[in-house]
């Protein structure tokens, strides 16, 4: 990349981070390529669509997310490191207000920009509560798409001004939950639990 098609990307990064950041994933594109002193077509050479600059601006975020979901996978408890590495997968999602719904959408559309991003890290969500379950620390009637819907609905509710305050409160509710063997569960029956 040219030095000054470089310095419009970072530059188009800088303005988007604070956009979307202020004003959610709806923040108006024109208004960030105004702002980083660009045209609107050199913000979409850079980023195609929106769900492209959006790619780009979480996967810093989850690609420490997905090595953290491998560290996780032996160095923990299984249900510890699965609610650990939930509270930071929600905490990277509401960094970026109104990001929960593209991101849902991503996960059924493999032609969307975030498609492979969200897999990932569906994959690495999955791959956590498998463990729990496989030692019977979590329920078994969930599988990696339940969990990042449960996320997702989570992280909403932190984007919720009127209910912001319940979102930890919240968060313990439901992980006592995921972590709670239901009595249906043939795994937790022989387990004991």
């Amino acid at each position: 990349m040219r030095a000054d098609a470089r310095k419009n990307y970072e530059q188009l990064l800088a303005v988007a981070r604070l956009a979307v950041t202020k004003d959610g994933a709806d923040a108006s594109l024109r208004d960030i390529a105004r702002k980083a002193g660009v045209g609107l077509g050199t913000l979409y050479r850079h980023f195609p669509t929106r769900e492209a600059l959006l790619e780009t601006l979480l996967r810093t975020a989850w690609d420490e997310l997905a090595a953290k979901a491998h560290e996780l996978e032996t160095a923990s408890a299984p249900d510890e490191a699965l609610v650990s590495w939930l509270r930071d997968f929600i905490a990277s999602v509401r960094t970026y207000r109104g990001v929960v719904a593209v991101m849902m959408s991503a996960l059924n559309d493999k032609e969307s920009a975030l498609y492979a991003s969200c897999a990932e890290m569906r994959a690495s969500g999955t791959r956590l509560l498998a463990r729990a379950q496989a030692e019977g620390t979590a329920r078994t009637d969930i599988d990696g798409t339940d969990l990042i819907a449960l996320a997702g609905a989570l992280a909403w509710i932190g984007d919720q001004p009127a209910i912001e305050s319940r979102a930890e409160r919240l968060f313990d509710v439901v992980m006592s939950a995921v972590r709670e063997c239901p009595a249906t569960d043939e795994h937790c029956k022989q387990r004991g639990k």
